[in-house]
């Protein structure tokens, strides 16, 4: 995999994104840089605006980057950032946290392209658990 594509997880807590994190870090064997923007500076439940755009710096390594907010305000500081700093390369995507990031990373662990992956998070909306 040349350029793989990174992905972003945009949350609230940073504890919930970096389990998150953990397990797909665990199911992709490492292939993909997946990195965490969760929580406010000062540690507390929220969002930065700082911790996503470096997130998407430190997870660009040439294939794009998917950026997947949880909700809320996650949702709207990515999108502001992609606003102030655009890039057909990075792209917010609307699917489940959990769902989402695991098809997401699974998918770019083949080398597949942005388009790709993020077809895959949107597409794990639809996946039922029984």
């Amino acid at each position: 995999m040349d350029e793989p594509v990174g992905i972003v997880l945009v949350s609230h807590s940073a504890a919930l994104a970096s389990g998150l994190a953990d397990l797909v870090g665990e199911l992709s064997g490492g292939a993909v840089p997946v990195l965490v923007a969760a929580g406010t500076d000062e540690g507390r439940i929220g969002t930065s605006y700082d911790r996503v755009r470096q997130a998407i710096s430190d997870a660009s390594q040439g294939g794009g980057v998917l950026i997947l907010p949880d909700l809320g305000s996650s949702v709207l500081i990515s999108r502001t950032v992609l606003e102030d700093h655009p890039d057909p390369s990075v792209v917010v995507v609307d699917a489940p946290f959990v769902e989402g990031a695991v098809a997401a990373t699974l998918t770019a662990s083949t080398g597949a392209d942005l388009t790709a992956v993020v077809t895959a998070a949107e597409e794990a909306r639809h996946v039922r658990k029984f």
